[in-house]
């Protein structure tokens, strides 16, 4: 059955239930419950665990798509049995909410998979993420989802993190774009058609000691607000996000999922978030096991529940037994308990389970594999390619006669996938190498033949058969692994490059969380050196003298010094999914002029980390030396870098008022040209500089960008919509304030390539 409408309030609904609810119904409601933990090993429902299991009810389901592998159509399915128990079998019929996880597509059997996140950053183009959102949210509420877990929202400085690949990149008004539009469409304008999205991971967690994963950071008051917690502010704001997670790490001794300060008296009350907060996976036991801060689940769930955790994910390993014997004994506010039920509540009638607890379960094939959903993600992946240099290499000739295809990657959809994919992520749940815990004891080790699992997908060696020339041939040899020391592979490789035209080299990482992975989260790295004996492989290629096109599939901005100083053309695609292959070989051959912008710097060496482009006046160089003895201080190419086959002109730069009010709005406009002989897209960057303030400000902050498409000789005016209130910083006095003074406006075609400025 269906809960019939209601027409009394939200508020008076959630009273009504409170005031029925036992103490066990209650903390039942801010835990969840992986879904195999409530199915047999075949993954059919089994009533005696369910019984045992939510008896009282239960406030999330965990991953009832990817956990148990099933497709689309079965998902559906075991959802809508699950919610029926659920309605049916418990005292007070409370349904569930179904949270599983969408970084880059729904991860899901038989979902659409798009562009890593730092991809998709890489596009610079907040339209199309939001398309891509709502092909998510279509996904995910068609087998009975409700919340994911995703945009993450960190600012990422530093490369050696695994987890930068999930991020949008280093600088939070870009992240603040992608991330409000991400959130809008898989929200939806009716939240009760929408799914839930959670702002992650608050706060600061791409900032960590050493690029390690869980490792504290180190931020100060003023940096922290200006620029770590931006885009959350945003999120809030702009998108009106109904979920945050906490993030794993301690800020000054604090581990961020026990911090009063900053998830209630910051996130809470001065921010006026008023959506729920999720745990981060294991949380809680956490400050048991990792931060020592706690020598009792019940303390730890104190803690939780002190800072607002009002779910604990995955499971009730705090949130169960242990807090009912707590607050049975009295050592912990039932007050406390009730806050958080009251939001879980509300936030249960606001994406519409109780009216709604089913789906359809024919309106599965509506939305699967469908093509336009298909070619949106060739359509992201094309716009994601960077061109980091171009010697006049590239467009390569389709009618060219002979190409040797070399790489790890070159004939691989698995290494197009992040580590937030499916199934490359499953990978390393039911890995039991890994440290992840997996659901359930039975799904260790189960043998899974994952490239069954894969989304129909195009390599980058289909992808360029598919455009080449019926004379033209190609040979294939993959060269080495992508971890592997074995070079056993690279006298064929080479033999291949020595009879070529040219030789398109194809290399990255493998993305996921198991072990032989080299990005992703926990894959952290101390080198920043692409892995394995790629660099070798490459280097014995180039030295055939034969014309040498480097491919970067990867989840993070490597050292590419030798690579730059010697590869006559480099294009970075980073974990471009499904129809990676398509978009590269159309990049390669002309058919797109690639136009994606880079949303991170890349170092020269790790021994450069950090480097990001919106440093203060006296960070960037050593004083007063300027370079280290051994090397630039400049990255090796800037935030905002991208190049393209054709050229842009910028001129007639205007600005319609040269002294503004704290309340003003500006428009700046300028006109741009397509001065060569290829169609093609630029990213305008508009940046401004504080040029005297009473506390340092950052050399430039990006404020505002658009894509533009110019046909040959085509120009077009250029408006920016500019609200003076971008020039406000936190002052002295920790207040938010726009001070009077002069202001540098600067735009153009990257951080390092300025071509019209006005004061």
């Amino acid at each position: 059955m269906t809960h019939a409408t209601h027409t009394i309030s939200t508020a008076d609904r959630v009273n009504d239930l409170l005031t029925q609810m036992t103490v066990e119904e209650k903390i039942a409601q801010i835990a969840g419950i992986w879904v195999t933990d409530l199915v047999e090993r075949d993954r059919s429902f089994n009533p005696t665990k369910a019984a045992e299991k939510i008896g009282h009810g239960i406030g999330h389901i965990t991953r009832i798509s990817a956990a148990t592998l099933l497709t689309p159509t079965d998902s559906v399915k075991l959802a809508n049995t699950i919610q029926k128990y659920l309605v049916e079998q418990t005292r007070l019929g409370i349904p569930a909410i179904v949270h599983e996880e969408s970084c880059a597509g729904f991860m899901a059997r038989g979902a659409t998979t798009f562009p890593q996140s730092i991809g998709l950053a890489a596009t610079w183009d907040d339209e199309a993420m939001q398309r891509m959102a709502d092909v998510i949210r279509q996904q995910m509420r068609a087998v009975g989802a409700h919340h994911t877990l995703a945009p993450v929202l960190d600012v990422a400085r530093d490369g050696r993190w695994g987890r930068m690949e999930e991020t949008y990149g280093e600088d939070p008004f870009l992240i603040s774009a992608m991330g409000t539009a991400y959130i809008r469409g898989v929200q939806s304008d009716d939240l009760s058609q929408g799914i839930i999205a959670t702002a992650k991971h608050f706060l600061s967690y791409g900032w960590s000691e050493g690029g390690m994963n869980w490792a504290p950071a180190h931020v100060p008051a003023r940096e922290l607000r200006e620029i770590f917690l931006t885009s959350f502010k945003a999120a809030i704001e702009e998108a009106n996000v109904r979920s945050f997670m906490n993030a794993y790490h301690e800020l000054d001794g604090i581990p961020l999922g026990s911090s009063v300060e900053y998830m209630q008296d910051l996130l809470r009350d001065e921010m006026g978030f008023t959506g729920t907060v999720v745990s981060d996976y294991f949380t809680l036991k956490m400050f048991m096991e990792y931060h020592a801060i706690a020598s009792t689940q019940a303390e730890a769930a104190h803690y939780g529940l002190l800072a607002g955790i009002d779910v604990e994910l995955p499971g009730a390993d705090c949130y169960g037994q242990p807090l009912l014997d707590a607050l049975n004994a009295g050592s912990i506010d039932i007050a406390l308990v009730d806050a958080c039920v009251r939001r879980v509540l509300e936030q249960k009638f606001e994406v519409g389970v109780f009216d709604h607890s089913y789906v359809d379960e024919g309106s599965v094939v509506n939305v699967y594999q469908q093509p336009d959903h298909i070619a949106l993600s060739l359509e992201l992946a094309r716009k994601s390619l960077v061109l980091l240099k171009n010697d006049g290499v590239l467009p390569l000739s389709k009618s060219v006669k002979k190409i040797a295809l070399i790489g790890p990657s070159a004939d691989s959809a698995r290494n197009a996938q992040g580590d937030y994919h499916y199934p490359s992520h499953l990978e390393g749940m039911l890995d039991p190498n890994t440290s992840l815990a997996a659901p359930t004891p039975e799904q260790r080790g189960l043998g899974v033949d994952w490239s069954n699992h894969l989304p129909p997908s195009v390599t980058v060696l289909q992808g360029i058969r598919s455009l080449v020339s019926a004379n033209t041939e190609i040979q294939y040899a993959k060269g080495c692994d992508i971890l592997s020391t074995d070079t056993s592979g690279f006298a064929t490789a080479v033999e291949a490059a020595k009879s070529a035209d040219v030789a398109i080299v194809v290399l990255g990482d493998k993305s996921g969380l198991s072990l032989g992975s080299t990005t992703g989260e926990s894959i952290d790295t101390a080198t920043l050196r692409l892995p394995g004996v790629q660099s070798d492989l490459l280097k014995a290629i180039h030295a055939t003298g034969t014309p040498v096109v480097l491919v970067l599939m990867t989840g993070r901005p490597y050292t590419l010094v030798w690579e730059q100083q010697n590869i006559p053309a480099i294009l970075e695609a980073w974990l471009p999914a499904e129809q990676g292959g398509q978009a590269i070989g159309e990049a390669l051959f002309g058919n797109v002029n690639p136009s994606g912008k880079l949303p991170v710097s890349f170092p020269r060496s790790v021994g450069q980390l950090p480097v990001y482009y919106n440093h203060k006046t006296s960070g960037g160089r050593t004083h007063w030396q300027g370079d280290y003895i051994d090397e630039s201080t400049k990255p090796l190419y800037a935030f905002g870098h991208g190049l393209s086959y054709t050229t842009f002109a910028y001129s007639d730069l205007h600005v319609d008022k040269t002294e503004v009010a704290a309340n003003d709005i500006l428009q700046v406009s300028l006109t741009l040209t397509n001065t060569g002989n290829h169609a093609g897209d630029e990213v305008v960057q508009l940046y401004i500089r504080d040029c005297v303030s009473s506390v340092t400000r950052p050399i430039k902050e990006l404020k505002g960008f658009k894509r533009v498409t110019l046909q040959p000789n085509e120009s077009k005016r250029v408006t920016f919509t500019f609200d003076v209130c971008h020039f406000a910083f936190y002052d002295r006095d920790m207040r938010y304030i726009v001070e009077p003074g002069e202001v540098q406006l600067m735009l153009g075609a990257s951080s390092d390539d300025i071509r019209l400025t006005q004061n």
